[in-house]
């Protein structure tokens, strides 16, 4: 939190998607932006404590999957794979039922980094993409060692979410975005550079609902 009052900045996605369904990998794999990326679990990819793949993020979960490689894919969380997942037992589950790896880790996010580095075998950090629903976990983790981050700002289910992100999601939000869908003069004014993103056009990485991409809707 010392990081986020110093900087605020560190709260702000590079883009910002309703569901990882809505991120467009290919053109994030295009645009050679990054290598690798890590999700987080609950709300990202599953609802919360399950270890099934929620239907809104089944496609997108299997595209970066196809498009990265399988072992360019895996889940940080701060529940499984973390030092309260004893023998990680869920980790192992998760692994089973997702079909790509957890990653083990005794520092919870915003901390992780080495752990993260050490599994896809990368000395370069901003080589990575951290994709989450939580922007003082999952975006200021990779925005504090210059990962390219996205924020899935939908929840997939808020039934059984864990309380601590019941009560600050919703100030996250609010200071992030602002009210009424507009956008916070924190966002607009400190949108994160990023080494290899030289284009600068979250527009680019952000699919249709119906599975376009937005570039190429705006050329019609």
């Amino acid at each position: 939190m010392a990081s986020v009052l110093r900087r605020p900045s560190l709260m702000v996605p590079h883009v910002t998607v309703p569901t990882v369904s809505d991120l467009n990998y290919e053109a994030l794999k295009k645009q050679d932006i990054v290598d690798a990326i890590v999700f987080d679990k609950d709300n990202t990819l599953t609802a919360p404590y399950e270890n099934k793949v929620h239907p809104q993020a089944s496609c997108g979960l299997e595209m970066a999957r196809c498009v990265f490689g399988n072992d360019r894919v895996a889940i940080l969380s701060n529940s499984v794979g973390s030092s309260d997942d004893i023998g990680y037992r869920d980790a192992k589950r998760v692994e089973d039922d997702l079909g790509i790896a957890v990653i083990r880790h005794q520092e919870k996010k915003p901390g992780g980094l080495h752990e993260v580095l050490h599994h896809f075998s990368l000395s370069d950090a901003t080589r990575i993409c951290v994709v989450g629903d939580r922007i003082l976990t999952d975006i200021v983790f990779g925005n504090l060692h210059g990962m390219f981050t996205v924020h899935t700002q939908k929840p997939l289910q808020l039934r059984r979410d864990h309380w601590t992100a019941r009560m600050i999601r919703p100030v996250e939000n609010v200071i992030l975005y602002g009210r009424g869908g507009r956008r916070s003069w924190l966002f607009r004014k400190n949108i994160p550079d990023h080494v290899y993103w030289t284009e600068k056009d979250p527009s680019k990485l952000i699919l249709l609902a119906g599975g376009g991409d937005v570039t190429q809707d705006k050329k019609k």
